[in-house]
């Protein structure tokens, strides 16, 4: 759905709940944005208006009380149109016992609504009838400062949800903010408790920042403020010494590069640079990171499979040119092998030695000679299947296997140019 009819229908919806009687404003990152010049991807609405009385208002059908123990329900758009908009009732917070949310709520006003939320940025309401801003933070000052600052006691906000610490340097991070000292002393004496926080959560707020433009950056706050070490414990144990080098490959990587290739980035260093850890022992290693990443932030399949792929080919991919093809090409018709060449041209640019460079360089232009062929050329049909192993009398067992598998190695390295060659060199296996 287009930005400028989301916005028309979080207006529509701010209408209709003044012209029921009720105060509504738009509240939260949406406010922040249109400040900032930035187009909101979504809007949320906070309003007077009790949840059964929005749910009155809008209709049942087109409502859901996502939250309504917290004023939350969410208002729908018509069926044919995938809008909605997060409406919530002005609040005030009581203990949150669970570290993330507020044992129970009482409706308030917006001056107290804006008190309980996180940051300045994110406390101020704007009021899209007459295109006014409402701040009782001093969000406007601090966006011109550039200045991630927790509203009202710092102490207590953090305290209150401790998810709060991850999304300040990931806010710090998006708009090139700094945290102010308050802010700071507060994430670090409450880092260790960021384990109340859920792992998919945690994990989430870990993908999101490292695709902000400073990923660097957020990982060298991590460290700095206690953070990392509960987080991303692995990457911790050599940040010390490897924050430049991974500071200058994250540079180094392509515009486009997202996360994921971020994080493939940072755990290789991590997996490549631990201490008291020999060559031969480096899968090993990884596989324990990616289990642990699993595990503790409850990681995908899926992103564990492109970790475990992405970052051993990093060594294969160094001298890819010497290797037989039939080495090489198993790795180049993966799904994955875009990003571990990417990375790997990364890690390129970063080589200083003229003799070296010069190598490395001819190797990426290879790889990417070899992915840009035609995927016929690439992957070409196995020349011999099981069928013609059957066909001369070969019963399935491990050794049929092993004939298949040499038989696709010596096409892919040229020794087998076509189909009768092939039956010819089984042929002579089967004698």
């Amino acid at each position: 759905m287009s930005p400028t009819i989301q916005k028309e229908f979080a207006t529509a919806i701010v209408r209709q709940l003044r012209e029921a009687g009720h105060t509504a404003l738009w509240a939260g990152g949406c406010v922040r944005d249109l400040l900032m010049g930035i187009e909101p991807l979504d809007y949320d609405v906070a309003t007077s208006a009790t949840p059964e009385e929005v749910r009155e208002l809008f209709g049942y059908r087109r409502t859901l009380p996502v939250g309504a123990a917290f004023g939350v329900v969410i208002v729908l758009g018509k069926p044919s149109q995938s809008l909605q908009v997060e409406v919530a009732t002005f609040r005030t917070d009581a203990a949150y016992s669970d570290g993330r949310h507020p044992d129970a709520v009482v409706f308030s006003t917006p001056q107290e609504d804006a008190q309980r939320r996180d940051f300045t940025i994110n406390g101020m309401f704007y009021d899209p009838l007459a295109e006014t801003v409402i701040d009782y933070v001093g969000g406007q000052a601090d966006l011109q400062l550039g200045c991630l600052r927790a509203i009202g006691c710092a102490e207590d906000r953090i305290g209150e949800d401790k998810l709060r610490m991850l999304r300040a340097v990931r806010f710090a991070a998006r708009f090139n903010f700094d945290i102010d000292s308050p802010t700071r002393q507060a994430i670090a004496r409450h880092a260790a408790e960021v384990n109340c926080v859920s792992g998919e959560r945690i994990w989430t707020e870990i993908s999101k920042t490292l695709q902000t433009a400073r990923p660097a950056w957020a990982v060298d706050e991590w460290y700095h403020l206690n953070l990392l070490q509960h987080i991303l414990p692995e990457l911790n144990a050599v940040w010390p010494e490897q924050r430049v080098l991974a500071g200058r490959l994250l540079d180094a990587q392509h515009p486009s590069a997202d996360w994921l290739d971020r994080l493939g980035a940072l755990l290789w260093i991590a997996s490549e640079h631990a201490s008291a850890v020999e060559s031969d022992e480096r899968k090993g290693l990884l596989d324990q990171i990616v289990q642990s990443l699993k595990g503790r932030l409850k990681v995908s399949n899926q992103v564990a499979d492109i970790l475990r792929f992405v970052i051993p080919a990093q060594r294969d991919l160094v001298d890819a040119q010497a290797r037989p093809w039939s080495q090489m090409q198993p790795l180049l018709v993966s799904t994955y092998a875009d990003r571990a060449v990417a990375l790997f041209e990364a890690r390129a640019s970063l080589v200083n030695a003229a003799s070296q460079a010069a190598a490395w360089r001819e190797t990426v232009a290879w790889l990417h000679h070899k992915l840009s062929l035609p995927r016929a050329q690439l992957d070409p049909p196995p020349l011999l299947l099981g069928h013609d192993l059957i066909a001369l009398g070969l019963r399935p067992s491990p050794r049929f296997r092993e004939l298949l598998c040499e038989a696709r190695q010596r096409q892919l390295d040229q020794l087998l140019a076509h189909r009768a060659a092939a039956l010819q060199w089984l042929r002579e296996q089967a004698d």
